[in-house]
């Protein structure tokens, strides 16, 4: 078994159990690249100790990473980058009225000196991918950054081939013109 399977090198955080079904694409792609991690429901605003107490277990449990999702004033994941030097990689959650657009404003007008990636409203696939090129980038987290790299190329490799097949399905189905592309 890989030894970043064995060992937690992304931290997942919600900040409610309703995320979940978002977080559970970040945790399936992770699971795929064989990286290790755990998953915790804490609130910035309802539970702040609780959310202290998870990143200082992450770092001492040599967490290279923590994806925090959120909806709504999505307050976690910038919370959560005050409190640690790790890279914390924001998910906003499309939730209210606004659909997410307000989570995604949150967190990615982070003030100078407390950064916090940030990727599409719902884009926890693309929070786990980064999570994954930061590990293959950096190493020193017991991973080999040699392999995660093949898979990262594995990966694309897989996307562009799905590309190219559905290409040829709608060639092969003589839907080529933009009348009838939509039928």
């Amino acid at each position: 078994m890989d030894a970043s399977r064995d060992k937690p090198l992304v931290t997942l955080v919600v900040g409610s159990d309703s995320d979940l079904p978002v977080i559970g694409e970040a945790a399936r792609t992770l699971e795929a690249f064989g990286i290790g991690f755990e998953l915790f429901i804490a609130s910035a605003h309802r539970s702040p100790e609780r959310v202290r107490e998870i990143v200082r277990s992450a770092e001492a449990k040599g967490t290279a990473v923590i994806i925090a999702a959120a909806g709504l004033s999505a307050h976690l994941p910038g919370a959560i980058s005050s409190l640690t030097t790790l890279p914390v990689i924001g998910v906003p959650v499309k939730s209210g009225p606004l659909n997410g657009v307000d989570a995604l404003y949150s967190i990615v007008q982070m003030p100078p000196g407390v950064p916090v990636a940030t990727v599409g409203i719902d884009a926890a696939v693309n929070a786990a991918i980064l999570a994954v090129e930061i590990l293959a980038a950096g190493g020193g987290s017991g991973v080999d950054a040699g392999v995660l790299r093949a898979r990262l190329a594995e990966h694309r490799r897989q996307m562009a081939e799905s590309v190219a097949k559905k290409d040829a399905e709608l060639h092969s189905a003589g839907r080529t013109a933009p009348e009838r592309a939509g039928r």
